[in-house]
């Protein structure tokens, strides 16, 4: 889908990206981690050209992105951000009409279309009339995502989204952007500096430090077979195993055949998450649930010391 060779990209005679090679799969959930600095949204920037790269080549669906008129480019490509930028004085629903409009969609279907898009994101059919500074910022962020993929664009492009949201609304969109990329399989490219959040997303973690790529693969293979000391101390030494037990599920740990009469959890919790519910139940058996909320089996305290090992 996308596809960088050689890209540089300079700042007032500095590299910031230098000489990057990366493939993003089409349907792939790619994240984009480093430092402050490492060019991860020069990088994001670059692929619908709000920032020209100045080597090399960019391929957006086999065409170099500079056959492409910007305009053109990013109408195929959702962008959200973290300052969200809703215009102030749209209602919601002319904020996520945003593309739509300019694409000229009969008025039934855009209206359609932001019904549809207000249900998937868990935002109430009443706000469509509001503005902006009606909402929460946690409404605000998920009006943002509405509009990026209002056009359903074949790219979605995410710049630290939820960066200034509080850490419950923040899980919860994170929740939803992963469900919207499970149903719709659209290729999203996402930077984020929060290292928990990429665990959570990627099904491609790509470290950048410089500009470079200094590793790239799945979150597994780069918690348990680091490339160097630079990505085993970018991901946490000391916090490695628990981040391990972040790509597992109770669902997938679960043992089959058991079942207890206690208070379930869900299948699709972390074990990282069943880590807590031990803990505040203080327990050593967890019973597991499927979506709907049928028994599954029974989550023990023991399993979670058994996905480490695999992991090691």
């Amino acid at each position: 889908m996308i596809h960088f060779e050689q890209v540089s990209k300079y700042f007032s005679g500095r590299a910031v990206v230098s000489e990057l090679t990366l493939d993003i799969a089409e349907g792939e959930f790619t994240v984009l981690v480093g430092t402050s600095g490492s060019g991860k949204s020069t990088t994001l920037k670059m692929i619908n050209r709000l920032i020209e790269h100045d080597r090399g080549s960019i391929r957006f669906a086999g065409e170099e992105i500079r056959r492409f008129k910007p305009q053109t480019l990013r109408r195929r490509m959702g962008y959200a951000i973290q300052s969200i930028g809703l215009f102030p004085h749209w209602t919601v629903e002319r904020n996520i009409a945003t593309v739509p409009a300019l694409l000229n969609w009969p008025a039934a279907r855009i209206r359609e279309r932001v019904s549809e898009l207000l249900a998937q994101l868990s935002l109430d059919d009443e706000l469509r009339l509001r503005y902006p500074h009606q909402l929460s910022g946690g409404q605000q962020q998920r009006v943002g995502v509405a509009r990026a993929l209002a056009a359903d664009p074949e790219v979605l492009l995410m710049d630290e989204p939820f960066g200034a949201l509080d850490p419950v609304t923040r899980a919860a969109l994170q929740q939803e952007i992963s469900r919207i990329h499970r149903l719709s399989g659209r290729t999203i490219v996402l930077v984020t500096h929060d290292i928990d959040e990429a665990l959570a997303l990627a099904d491609k973690l790509v470290l950048l430090d410089h500009g470079r790529v200094i590793q790239q693969g799945a979150p597994a293979e780069l918690l348990t077979r680091p490339a160097s000391e630079f990505v085993r101390d970018f991901f946490g030494r000391s916090e490695l195993g628990v981040r391990l037990l972040a790509l597992g599920t109770a669902g997938a740990a679960a043992r089959r055949g058991e079942w207890l009469e206690q208070p379930p959890v869900p299948a699709d919790i972390s074990l990282r998450e069943a880590l807590s519910r031990f803990i505040e139940r203080q327990t050593d058996k967890l019973p597991v649930v499927d979506a709907q909320q049928r028994p599954l089996g029974v989550l023990h305290f023991s399993d979670l010391l058994r996905q480490q090992k695999r992991g090691e």
